[in-house]
């Protein structure tokens, strides 16, 4: 199996790389399924054996045997006998234990595809955050390229005396502080691309060159899913078909068939045994004594089910119960984290709003005006450097705010599941697991 996981790289990033082909090639590379699908292929396997009735075992013995000449034609009883012993299930119970590890092993495959969302998600949020550190670095070098500029200007008219030198200093220790915040943005973005490794493989962390991401996805999809809802608050239409979801109604049906086993302990349970003796020895007439067969029909019959039976079947029983609570609570969190990741992102939505509409325009206009005022000497060049400071730092929040917005996003598709996964990995939406 070691042999098997080996990753396969993507292709050198000279062609433009997509979300769901790396989601796609993260879900391939997965040993996590790949221990899924083999314990699956082990239950399956084990349920076929579970289905087949008990070997026979065959006896092989002497009887009456004298202890006085250990001579076996001296006596008639002396006989070699050779039997064949069968004992068989009792009911249908054979069936229904092999039902039982189907539905576990339908119950791991669940369990693949609630790993194969989580892959996707988690590579989905690594992708969102590096769109947001290169967008980050695009207005860092953009800034630091006007401020560069500025500081050239100033550096030009301080030669001539028309500017102060503590206003050179400032462009270039602004300059300086640039420079530092895009080196702490490289550092995090080869932190990115190496967890994305953890999925796509140390060769292709290696390989790879630099590729574009982006913090903004298409979630029409999950907004259509969301508005087509009859009531709000209320996701469980959704949920039911989550495949944590589906792993809890495997446990329910495996519990059902461990009641239905226990109900059949109630039923005997038969046994048979054909035995053949061969005799040397003669018989008082003098003539060869007779060979024997034997036939012996046993029954097991539970005749005192107060303290096993009735107990096993009573624990069956309870089992069902806390199987099923074991599903309530679990929808019940899950209809609750997705209310919550549906009142973050429309606080995001509402704040992203706020900055697109006012905050940035507001300080877009303020920079505007304090340069006309240091133009006319108006105003200090500190304020220069406090409105250019402040619009970057807004359009690095707002770029936050896109990104967070759409890694609530992310998190809401992968729980609500349906057509919202088209927008991240339209591999996900397979049909479902059946028995």
């Amino acid at each position: 199996m070691a042999a098997e996981t080996t990753v396969r790289p993507i292709q050198a990033v000279s062609q433009p790389v997509s979300l769901p082909t790396l989601i796609t090639l993260a879900l391939s590379n997965d040993a996590s399924q790949k221990r899924l699908s083999a314990q699956s292929d082990a239950l399956r396997e084990t349920a076929i054996a579970s289905a087949t009735q008990m070997d026979p075992k065959v006896k092989v013995g002497v009887g009456g045997l004298p202890v006085d000449s250990f001579q076996f034609d001296e006596d008639p009883m002396t006989n070699i006998s050779v039997g064949l012993m069968q004992q068989f299930a009792r009911g249908d119970i054979l069936t229904l234990e092999a039902r039982k590890i189907r539905q576990q092993a339908a119950g791991v495959d669940w369990q693949r595809q609630v790993r194969q969302r989580e892959v996707a998600n988690s590579l989905t949020q690594l992708w969102l955050e590096l769109g947001y550190q290169q967008q980050a670095e695009q207005l860092l070098r953009e800034n630091q390229r006007l401020m560069s500029e500025l500081a050239g200007f100033i550096q030009t008219n301080y030669s001539v005396g028309q500017n102060e030198a503590q206003d050179l200093l400032q462009a270039q220790l602004q300059v300086s502080k640039l420079d530092d915040k895009i080196q702490a943005n490289q550092q995090m973005q080869r932190k990115l691309r190496a967890q994305m490794s953890e999925w796509l493989g140390s060769a292709w962390f290696s390989e790879t060159t630099a590729f574009t991401a982006t913090n903004s996805l298409n979630w029409q999809d999950l907004d259509t899913l969301l508005q087509s809802q009859p009531q709000p608050n209320q996701y469980y239409a959704l949920l039911n078909q989550h495949p944590m979801v589906k792993v809890a109604d495997t446990a329910i049906a495996a519990s059902e068939t461990q009641a239905d086993i226990a109900g059949e302990a109630y039923q005997p349970q038969f046994g048979v045994e054909v035995m053949y003796a061969y005799r040397q020895a003669k018989n008082m007439k003098g003539e060869p004594a007779s060979d024997l067969l034997s036939a012996y029909l046993t029954v097991d019959l539970p005749l005192f089910t107060d303290n096993r039976q009735d107990r096993q079947h009573a624990a069956a029983q309870y089992q069902i119960g806390a199987a099923k609570s074991q599903k309530d609570l679990l929808l019940a969190q899950m209809n609750a984290r997705a209310n919550a990741l549906i009142a973050d992102r429309v606080n995001q939505q509402e704040r992203f709003t706020r900055y697109q509409s006012r905050l940035l325009p507001q300080a877009q206009a303020r920079t505007k005006a304090v340069e006309r005022g240091y133009q006319n000497n108006a105003a200090q060049f500190s304020d220069v450097i406090s409105a250019a400071s402040d619009v970057l730092a807004l359009e690095i929040e707002m770029a936050r705010l896109t990104t967070d917005l759409n890694q609530t996003s992310s998190n809401l598709a992968l729980l609500l599941g349906g057509p919202a996964l088209r927008a991240i990995a339209p591999s996900l939406m397979t049909p479902g697991i059946t028995d």
